[in-house]
């Protein structure tokens, strides 16, 4: 899943601890995508992406 969605094999990060963060990050995401309800994670990666807002609104962080 984390491929598909993000793209994760495309990655140029290679080096250090860089890649098993951003592999908990991306896991974070989905648990919170998961969290919100949503069953299709790329269907929800593409709102939160056009609708930044909303992950705002979800994650109760003001801007």
């Amino acid at each position: 899943m984390r491929d598909v969605t993000f793209a994760e094999d495309a990655s140029k990060i290679r080096t250090g601890s860089a890649p098993r963060a951003m592999a908990t990050l991306r896991n974070l995401a989905i648990g919170l995508i998961r969290q919100a309800g949503w069953a299709n994670i790329a269907a929800a990666a593409d709102h939160y992406r056009s609708h930044p807002m909303d992950a705002t609104t979800f994650l109760k962080i003001t801007c």
